[in-house]
């Protein structure tokens, strides 16, 4: 039910901002970081683009919430596929991963909020950032606009389209099921005004805050 509530909510946002079409640029598009039990092999990034766009020199960081620091740093590589989903996926000791469609499997380990994660340009511009949880005064917030939920383990933060951006994580993410190589695009019908309207009216529960030690 939490999950409706939230993409009512971040869905009304989007009624009265203007959609930022993506372009030849990635986006992050959906993030999985806290799984039921161990993460290993199991989280991932999962980025929107246009197919065939050359990821080679790009990057992902992880901005931790406390004090800034990035950890990890990911250095992507191969193409966009023709669906325009691409999935970077934590790898298992024996190189292999249990995220279905990944594309990249890398080892990594994404802290629980409030956190952030921003996809680097080959230059070493910020495309596209994507914060999460709750902030206290004195932490770092590296997202874009407002962040959006850290929601309980055994769910994903994923845009409600993974094609627009409007530069305000609470409005453009909400938490889902996780989803690795697949969403909703802005050329797929949405649902009409009215349910969007009344659904915005609805309180978003907020879950506890939670923090995963900082590692060195």
């Amino acid at each position: 039910m939490t999950r409706w509530i939230s993409l009512g909510l971040a869905m009304s946002g989007l009624l009265v901002l203007p959609h930022a079409r993506a372009t030849a640029l990635p986006l992050i598009s959906e993030v999985f970081y806290d799984s039921v039990g161990s993460d290993d092999g199991l989280s991932f990034v999962e980025l929107w683009g246009l197919p065939g766009t050359d990821l080679t020199g790009y990057v992902l960081d992880g901005i931790n919430g406390s004090n800034g620091a990035v950890a990890p740093s990911l250095a992507l590589s191969g193409h966009i596929p023709a669906d325009g989903f691409f999935v970077v996926a934590d790898g298992l000791s024996d190189g292999s991963t249990l995220v279905t469609q990944a594309d990249l499997v890398l080892n990594f380990d994404l802290q629980n909020g409030p956190d952030s994660i921003q996809l680097l340009s080959p230059e070493g511009a910020i495309i596209d950032a994507v914060g999460y949880g709750e902030f206290l005064v004195g932490e770092i917030f590296a997202g874009e606009g407002s962040p959006t939920v850290d929601p309980a383990a055994g769910s994903s933060i994923a845009r409600l389209f993974a094609d627009v951006d409007t530069d305000r994580n609470s409005f453009d993410f909400a938490a889902a099921a996780p989803s690795p190589g697949g969403g909703a695009l802005s050329s797929v019908p949405e649902p009409g005004t009215g349910l969007l309207i009344g659904a915005g009216l609805c309180g978003l529960a907020h879950g506890g805050r939670r923090r995963e030690p900082v590692r060195p």
